[in-house]
């Protein structure tokens, strides 16, 4: 019998993620700071948004870019927000943030065409621009610049096969965000050399010093970036599968048809509950950004007690300690530590070969389980090193 897989996908990897999560399931009683999902319930008058559209029918396909008051919605909502000007036309509405990423990458990348992928990073990327056709050019962000990428880095990466550039600030998994004026030198470079930004910012809501700002917003990068962005972190909508892309109306259309044709549209009631968060949810994020913040620095200050080197990130739900004075691979630390004390972190590695030295801790759990693993953890320290 032939092979009938495609050979791109044999190449890449099962994500790294996973392989603990198989096996913390074998092992009772484990504390997990592995997941990156928010431990909070939707918020209710969200959720009633969604009941509501079951309970009145509302059951049937929508537009295929979603439904018109939704975009309105997310219009206004990252005018009001970020500054970014975008008509409901130029957004389409996606089962996640995940999807736009695919999509945008998919139309926008052609055979061998280089994307530069900042690593540490979210784990789908360089996946997904193998399946486009496009090559992966990696920077290895540097705990040392606070692991935001530099425009001396940029500019040395790019090669004349240089089409896009994926940025994720604030970044999963090292908590990372990019100022002001670290954006302005970075799109200085963008622009000198003509790229393309696919800038997903899934977590723009979740800052803790300075507000976040979008590369979208600056002078001369409006018609040269294509935003990515979601409910599921923001709102705790993990489930509901919602998210959205905007970017210049001639990359739209084209994204539009790769959507229509796997996707048709995203689930009904989830953009009935998405304009309800648009509208009334702001005081629903600032409550569980404050309560994020309040176990940020909680573990901040325990791995300062134990010892845990580890820079203070200013955006998104996680922790980056660097654990190489310990002799130990990062999967070897994580899979000990999971061994041991029953205790879930995600190896560095996961997000990329740079990621080797360190571990990726969410605090996207509550206080009692933050306490718990740092009782664990203080264990596994003292009794091993």
């Amino acid at each position: 019998m032939r092979d009938f897989l495609n050979e791109k996908l044999k190449t890449i990897k099962p994500s790294g993620i996973r392989k603990f999560f198989d096996i913390a399931n074998k092992i009772p009683d484990c504390v997990s700071l592995g997941v990156g999902e928010p431990d909070f319930d939707t918020p209710w008058h969200i959720t009633e948004e969604g009941i509501y559209s079951l309970e009145k029918g509302y059951t049937f396909y929508t537009s295929n870019t979603g439904m018109p008051e939704l975009r309105e919605e997310i219009s206004k909502w990252n005018k009001r927000k970020y500054d970014l000007d975008y008509s409901k036309d130029d957004i389409i509405v996606t089962c996640g943030g995940s999807e736009a990423i695919d999509i945008a990458l998919r139309a926008t990348t052609n055979p061998g065409d280089e994307v530069i992928i900042l690593q540490p990073c979210y784990v789908c990327y360089e996946p997904d621009v193998i399946l486009a056709g496009g090559v992966a050019k990696i920077i290895n962000l540097q705990e040392k610049n606070q692991f935001r990428l530099t425009a001396e880095e940029l500019e040395a990466a790019i090669t004349p096969k240089t089409k896009t550039l994926i940025m994720n600030f604030p970044n999963n998994p090292t908590g990372g965000v990019m100022e002001r004026e670290d954006l302005e030198k970075i799109a200085e470079v963008i622009i000198k050399h003509d790229l393309l930004v696919i800038s997903d910012e899934i977590y723009s809501e979740l800052t803790y010093s300075n507000k976040h700002v979008s590369i979208g917003s600056l002078p001369g990068m409006k018609e040269r970036t294509i935003i990515v962005n979601g409910f599921s972190k923001a709102y705790s909508m993990t489930g509901w599968r919602l998210g959205y892309v905007m970017g210049p109306s001639v990359i739209m259309s084209q994204m539009k048809k790769i959507h229509q044709f796997v996707i048709m549209c995203a689930t009904t009631p989830s953009q009935y509950a998405g304009i309800e968060a648009l509208k009334n949810g702001d005081e629903d994020i600032q409550n569980m950004r404050e309560e994020y913040d309040q176990r940020r620095h909680y573990l901040l200050a325990e791995f300062e007690r134990l010892g845990l080197p580890c820079f203070e990130p200013k955006g998104a739900f996680y922790l980056f300690p660097n654990i190489s004075k310990f002799g130990m691979t990062s999967e070897e630390f994580a899979t000990d530590l999971l061994q041991k004390e029953h205790v879930v972190v995600v190896p560095g590695t996961a997000f990329g070969d740079c990621g080797e030295g360190f571990v990726r801790i969410s605090y996207a759990y509550s206080l009692d389980s933050l306490k718990e693993a740092i009782r664990r953890i203080e264990k596994y320290l003292k009794e091993n090193f």
